[in-house]
């Protein structure tokens, strides 16, 4: 394919209005996706707690829901895990993070004593062993970080703490403990929403069906899922941005165009793929659409690269002729690499586990498009460009190739 000659090149060119309509078609369709049935977002964007949870028994999903809907959880979200070697194997997703509210703290703080500055608890209530000076709340709300004055009588901390609505100390001696005996510093653990889960599937769903641990505990607030969202497009359009300047530089003004459109068709459609088949949307699918932003860039710089050594050779050919003959010669390179590319993802689509099948079919799809829209979107685009902003340029080269003729035409006269 690398030796073609001049005038027996594919009409790429001439078949692109109706790979530009197919084009238009999954755009509008990733669109209309994007509002109904809408991105299933992941715990990384939207918050809560996830747990993964391998039960003991066969347990239906519609059960587990029920239980956890029970155990005083909203809206839970129950997926089968259906992997080699993984048996009665669910993902439960809830909206609840374990974060405590500020109300709680305040009455956390009130119950270990800690007065406002410059004043002191009284002594009945509050002898110097439960006084602490210093109160900190994880980010997670599942530790409590104090301080004290004297040595503290834990068993009284934790009875003081234990008779309040919502704190929930984790069983065990190392639930609560001396951290620093210099300092005084008590470290007290809580049950986060993930161990909450567990206990409240135990209670449903009984002790020989649910596991003491779960597999998997994740969480993420609301407020750092927005971020990360906020992130993760930020880092999206940032990308795109530098590589449409690093196209005006490297080849002309006239080829960045058609390569950011070409990127944004891309990604418009591998995400549109997600939301179609309803998986999940998180980090790991933002990463494979940077991926897919890199891997499309480099086959249409490919193209263009090739497109502006025969603009050179070539030139009395159109332009509209010269990206013919460009992707005509290019054809089988591009063929051969993003074919490889996709057999990889395949295997791992098939055999991958969790977010490694999201990750795997983001990037087959998107290899899919980005070959595509290399010819399809991104050359014709050019060409349009080239055409309507760059006329004179395109005249001249006609009006050399007319003049050429006439002298070969006096030649032979």
């Amino acid at each position: 394919m690398e030796f073609i000659k001049p005038g027996r090149e594919f009409d790429f060119m001439g078949k692109r209005w109706y790979f530009i309509g197919v084009s238009a078609l999954l755009l509008a369709l990733s669109v209309f996706a994007f509002f109904k049935p809408g991105p299933k977002l992941g715990t990384d964007f939207k918050g809560g707690t996830e747990i993964e949870v391998e039960f003991l028994k066969p347990v239906e999903a519609g059960a587990i829901r029920e239980a956890a809907s029970k155990a005083g959880f909203e809206a839970p979200d129950v997926v089968q895990i259906n992997e080699v070697g993984a048996q009665n194997r669910f993902m439960i997703r809830v909206q609840e993070v374990s974060a405590l509210s500020e109300p709680r703290k305040a009455a956390i703080r009130e119950r270990m004593c800690l007065a406002p500055e410059g004043q002191t608890p009284p002594e009945d209530k509050c002898p110097p062993a439960m006084r602490a000076t210093e109160v900190k709340f994880s980010p997670g709300g599942d530790k409590i970080s104090a301080r004290y004055e004297v040595a503290p009588d834990l068993v009284a901390i934790r009875k003081a703490l234990e008779g309040l609505d919502g704190v929930d100390i984790r069983k065990g001696q190392n639930s609560i403990f001396v951290a620093n005996a210099r300092d005084h510093k008590v470290e007290i653990y809580l049950k986060s929403k993930g161990d909450q889960l567990m206990d409240g599937l135990r209670t449903q769903l009984g002790a020989d069906a649910v596991p003491e641990l779960a597999l998997r505990v994740e969480w993420v607030g609301p407020k750092a899922g927005a971020q990360l969202r906020d992130a993760a497009i930020k880092s999206v359009v940032i990308a795109i941005f530098f590589i449409m300047a690093y196209i005006a530089v490297r080849f002309d003004v006239r080829f960045a165009p058609g390569g950011i459109i070409a990127l944004v068709h891309d990604v418009g459609i591998a995400l549109g793929a997600m939301i179609i088949t309803q998986r999940e949307i998180t980090l790991s699918t933002v990463a494979a659409m940077l991926t897919i932003v890199g891997y499309s860039i480099t086959d249409t710089v490919v193209v263009y690269d090739r497109v502006r050594e025969n603009l050179a050779k070539h030139r009395e050919m159109s332009f509209s002729h010269i990206i013919n003959l460009s992707i005509s010669e290019m054809l089988g390179r591009t063929i051969i690499t993003s074919g490889v590319t996709s057999l990889s993802m395949v295997m791992f689509l098939v055999w991958g586990t969790g977010v490694l099948k999201d990750f795997a079919f983001t990037l087959l799809v998107g290899f899919i498009v980005g070959t595509y829209s290399s010819i399809y979107v991104a050359a014709p685009f050019t060409e349009w460009v080239d055409r309507r902003f760059f006329g004179s340029k395109s005249g001249q080269r006609k009006k050399l190739t007319r003049t050429r003729a006439a002298k070969k035409v006096d030649a032979v006269v």
